[in-house]
């Protein structure tokens, strides 16, 4: 059978949001006719890829598969299709990714000054799946910040990040300049674990709605300030390494050259780690 890729991207939203109303209107469709072409898709395919009740929307067995299997089908056809006007125009492009609070203006702006044919996109990603556009060919170069599954890449350090906790202004502990790991003993820290959330902005909705605190890299802290929310450091949290990543096979000149400008730009102006490496300042929070 030939799989309808609108039909696979409409089913990617679904399996993001868990609700069709707002996968909809990510889509912008309506609705029904979202509706219409799921259950079309589940026909074509033979099985049933979700649970509908009237409160919630889960993944088969099957579903899940296919959620799995969806991101890296459609990054392919799309990356064909690019690489495929890019040649046709003779255009030469470098995809950047970078992960939440990161900010990698410098290092592109420093790239941009010595490589003026290259054409820069950037791409910003998921927490859970960082590394997924790299090896799906979305992306050729990340800034993330561990933890990532590092198994075919090459990560190069160029510092590491304090952790603040965000917990509403209300707080007992939001009065205090600084906390330590002993003083949330017995708050609910929303993680993974506890509840796995789409994004920051619902996270920290969620830590502002009073559904438990949040412990998150002191840029993410910085970037997404609001009044109703504050963040405090957390003295001695594990800080955690943020570097600069491409796959392992990735050998084009640009690629490199990138790599060497984020090197140098994101880890300037950067006081020592613990185990001597830079850790960098203000513009590598996050």
């Amino acid at each position: 059978m030939d799989l309808d890729l609108r039909k696979l991207r409409y089913f990617a939203a679904v399996a993001e949001h868990r609700h069709f109303g707002r996968a909809a209107e990510e889509l912008y469709i309506a609705q029904p006719v979202l509706s219409r072409q799921i259950r079309a898709l589940e026909q074509e395919l033979g099985c049933a890829l979700f649970v509908r009740t009237t409160r919630s929307v889960q993944l088969t067995p099957a579903g899940e598969q296919l959620r799995q299997e969806a991101p890296g089908l459609l990054a392919g056809v799309d990356l064909a299709v690019r690489r495929v006007h890019e040649i046709g125009r003779g255009v030469e492009r470098l995809v950047v990714a970078f992960t939440a609070g990161l900010h990698v203006s410098e290092a592109v702006r420093a790239f941009s000054a010595g490589h003026p044919d290259v054409e820069i996109e950037l791409l910003q990603v998921k927490w859970w799946e960082q590394t997924a556009p790299l090896r799906d060919g979305r992306a050729d170069v990340g800034y993330l910040r561990r933890p990532f599954d590092d198994r075919g890449l090459h990560a190069v350090p160029v510092g590491t990040e304090r952790k603040d906790v965000c917990l509403p202004v209300t707080h007992p502990l939001a009065r205090r300049s600084s906390l330590l790991m002993a003083d949330l003993e017995g708050e609910s820290i929303l993680d993974a674990r506890e509840r796995r959330t789409s994004s920051v902005e619902e996270k920290f909705e969620l830590v502002a709605a009073g559904h438990g605190i949040a412990l998150v890299p002191r840029s993410v802290a910085r970037s997404y300030s609001r009044p109703d929310l504050a963040h405090l450091p957390v003295t001695d949290a594990e800080p955690v390494d943020v570097c600069v990543v491409v796959a392992k096979d990735r050998r084009e000149r640009h690629v490199r050259e990138f790599v060497a400008i984020a090197r140098r730009t994101l880890g300037e102006g950067a006081s020592p780690r613990a185990d001597g490496a830079p850790a960098p300042v203000g513009r590598a929070e996050g």
